[in-house]
């Protein structure tokens, strides 16, 4: 029987835009995201006082800079005691005359304004977030924006159900709220300060971080566009002594601060000898434990995500791992392997993990403190990564051989490093994590339901998440206990901060 012949059909020709990839071993060159392009920011940027963008009376201003180049982004306005006083009577003016006497359900109405309004908005915004602050923009693309609509969608539906959350009372607004805020998470931070009070009917003075004011200015303009009444909120920027002069105001009512422990205590002694209300969200040195029957996998990459992709500039930064001893090397040798693979450079390139350090100062304290947790006899684990040229930058890093002791394990670090260090037993792994001043956050990670509850009950934090890290959502409280401060963010909790129900 004859075979039938038949046709081989001819290879077909590659398209001429595959072929240059081909050219690389088959690397795929991704296509810039629309957040790639710099948003163009103003010459001067200025105080935002009584529904109007004015120069600070001294007429000074301080430089912004991009993190990621060490370049100038642009001039802010120095405001001073002055700026700030009248900050405070345009608060006042509108507490006791349009904002106070606005029915609630028409404050609600305003605050879902500004969350619409912010997430129409929210590329440019995280850009610019990204460009002050040097993190990534996946990181502000996804997590810081999100969250900021959320936590004013979230107190919009608040505003005029505030009897329901307090039953039996009649809650009132307590004033006039002065509210300051670091540079870690400048939008996010604004929005948690912001919307709370807002909803309560109080109004504000806010003054941001010095390092990172660009975004809170651009939320000025969404709230003057949203119809807010003069004065309601007001921003006004400047170094630390602007922050003290806000906190002093005797016309401020209440007090919202989130940063240094040292710096909340100072405020703690200036606060207490006077009326106002106070809330402080200070330090962290949070421990992520590690248990043996944990999905280690996924544990690692909720480690990677507690301490490297936001550059450890959070707080509640996992900062500490303490692991059970039988699976020690097992983790040690998967965490080397993972942030091999951490990408590190242009914050808004989308493919990278690891931004640029804030500032120049806060490089220098990430360096010192490694330093000294080599001199005191800790092993130094590092990525082989190149950093850039120019900006502030760090590599991923983590120290092995650490013990309570040493100033990385006791100290915060801002930074992207980890401490690791081991555990025998549940009981160890509780009196090792609670062996700190402070008590914000921590991890638990377990295959065992029974074990996360009984080890979530013993560790002194406020916040504990299980089989995940750093997760927000503004209908649940966010605060610490001892040098972490006190009081809440989020939730019901956080709205008794700024209602009076006595």
């Amino acid at each position: 029987m004859a075979k039938s012949k038949t046709k081989r059909a001819k290879p077909k020709k590659h398209h001429a835009a595959v072929e240059p990839m081909l050219e690389f071993g088959n690397r795929w060159d991704y296509s810039p995201a629309p957040e790639s392009t710099p948003v163009p920011l103003k010459k001067r940027y200025s105080l935002y006082i009584g529904g109007k963008f004015v120069a600070a009376k001294s007429g000074r201003v301080f430089r912004s800079v991009n993190p990621a180049t060490g370049r100038k982004l642009t001039d802010i306005a120095a405001g001073d005691r002055e700026d700030v006083d009248l900050a405070v009577k345009a608060a006042r003016k509108a507490l006791t005359g349009p904002w106070g006497k606005m029915p609630a359900a028409e404050r609600g109405k305003l605050i879902y304004r500004i969350a619409r309004m912010v997430q129409e908005r929210s590329r440019e915004l995280a850009i610019l977030e990204t460009m002050d602050g040097g993190k990534p923009i996946k990181e502000s693309r996804d997590v810081d924006l999100p969250l900021v609509a959320a936590h004013f969608f979230y107190h919009a539906g608040w505003a005029d159900k505030l009897e329901y959350a307090f039953p039996g009372k009649k809650p009132q607004p307590i004033g006039v709220c002065g509210q300051v805020i670091p540079w870690n998470f400048p939008l996010m931070m604004a929005a948690w300060k912001l919307a709370p009070a807002l909803a309560c009917g109080n109004t504000v003075v806010l003054k941001p971080a010095e390092t990172t004011s660009v975004t809170a200015l651009h939320l000025a303009e969404i709230i003057a566009d949203a119809g807010l009444p003069d004065g309601v909120v007001n921003i006004v920027t400047g170094k630390g002594s602007t922050g003290a002069a806000v906190v002093q105001h005797p016309g401020v009512d209440k007090v919202a601060f989130t940063g240094s422990t040292r710096v909340g205590k100072q405020i703690a002694a200036a606060t207490a000898a006077s009326s106002k209300r106070l809330t402080l969200e200070l330090g962290g040195k949070a421990a992520n434990i590690l248990f043996d029957d944990a999905p280690l996998d996924q544990a690692i990459e909720g480690i990677i995500n507690g301490i490297y992709f936001n550059q450890g500039h959070v707080c509640c930064a996992g900062s500490r791992l303490l692991v059970q001893e039988s699976v020690y090397e097992q983790v040690i040798h998967k965490l080397s392997d993972r942030i091999k693979t951490l990408r590190v450079g242009d914050p808004l390139d989308k493919n990278t993990d690891i931004g640029a350090i804030n500032s120049k100062a806060q490089l220098t304290r990430i360096s010192e403190l490694v330093d000294s947790g080599v001199a005191e006899g800790a092993q130094l684990h590092q990525s082989g990564c190149k950093l850039p040229g120019e900006g502030y930058w760090f590599k991923p890093s983590f120290f092995t051989g650490v013990t309570a002791s040493h100033r990385i394990a006791r100290e915060e670090i801002f930074g992207p490093v980890l401490s690791v260090m081991t555990f025998r037993t549940p009981g160890e792994a509780i009196e090792r994590a609670n062996n700190t001043c402070y008590g914000l956050s921590a991890g638990v990670w377990t295959d065992k339901g029974s074990k996360i509850f009984k080890i979530a009950a013993e560790l002194k934090a406020g916040v504990i998440w299980a089989n995940t890290y750093n997760k927000f959502d503004p209908a649940s409280p966010f605060g610490g206990y001892k040098e972490s401060g006190f009081g809440r963010e989020g939730g019901l909790q956080g709205l008794a901060s700024y209602v009076d129900i006595s």
